[in-house]
């Protein structure tokens, strides 16, 4: 019987993961300032106008403008829309809404990506506030499962157990983690669910984007006619976080993380701090 041969997962040399760091960094300067623009009565493209801004002053270029013809810097979906939002000048936030928001940042041909979810000014829908914290930890337990030795779908497990451990949240399946580095995408895809102990082994190099998405409803996902804006098909709301994260001898440094993943992972932070054009070095960890 002939075995399925997993395919090659790019390493990467310790100065490759300090150069996907700094690009990780520019990532989230650029998620602050994206979060701080989303207020009331700002619209979306308003919002991808100050993260492109954020980019482009660090002297990197932006991983999705222009990405299968992808129009803008950002993804920005709101509410029942679960990635893939494309900004636009019509489309104003108002206050309660949830919105997510997905920023990719490249430096000397490496990428960073990461997301989050955010409730736009006071309020918000009964439950929206805990489907964002369940969304975030799922991701943080995704993340402190990256490590050397485990297996690929320990992170899907991780994850999975998380979410469903938070409450009755729908998983979206369809839309996965993924590995990362000299593309924005590439292999392996990191399902979002699953049973422990498959897939590849994980390696130190290894550099992954782990990224669930949870719905308060049902995980059915609908594609609008835009080609690109995913949304939930009951109109449920949704939730979206990412970050990229390396796997190192010392356990997983989330490089678009400003401090690492320290806090969240109870560990110290990754190798030494990588400074950013127009950044204080110490924010890196």
């Amino acid at each position: 019987m002939r075995m399925r041969r997993e395919p090659p997962v790019q390493l990467k040399t310790p100065a490759q993961l300090r150069l996907m760091r700094e690009a990780g960094l520019v990532v989230a300067a650029a998620l602050d300032a994206a979060v701080a623009a989303a207020q009331p009565g700002a619209s979306t493209a308003e919002v991808d106008a100050v993260a492109a801004a954020v980019i482009t002053g660090a002297g990197a270029t932006a991983s999705f403008l222009g990405y299968h013809g992808y129009p803008a810097t950002l993804c920005v979906s709101v509410n029942d829309e679960i990635v893939h939002g494309i900004p636009a000048a019509d489309r104003l936030l108002a206050a309660g809404d949830l919105v997510s928001i997905d920023c990719g940042a490249i430096v000397a041909g490496w990428h960073g990506d990461a997301a989050r979810t955010v409730i736009v000014g006071p309020g918000g829908p009964d439950g929206a506030a805990a489907l964002i914290a369940a969304c975030e930890e799922a991701m943080w337990q995704g993340l402190a499962a990256a490590r050397a030795g485990a297996r690929l779908t320990d992170i899907s497990h991780a994850i999975e157990t998380s979410a469903r451990a938070a409450g009755r949240y729908g998983i979206v399946a369809e839309y996965t983690g993924h590995g990362i580095g000299t593309e924005m995408h590439m292999d392996p895809p990191v399902p979002n669910l699953g049973r422990p102990g498959r897939g590849p082994l994980l390696a130190e190099g290894m550099a992954l984007a782990i990224e669930p998405m949870l719905t308060a409803g049902r995980a059915d996902t609908r594609l609008l006619d835009d080609g690109w804006t995913v949304v939930t098909e009951d109109g449920s709301l949704a939730a979206h976080f990412e970050h990229t994260v390396a796997i190192t001898a010392d356990g997983p440094w989330v490089l678009t993380a400003a401090d690492g993943g320290a806090a969240r992972l109870g560990r110290p932070a990754g190798p030494a701090a990588v400074p950013v054009p127009g950044h204080h070095a110490g924010r890196a960890g």
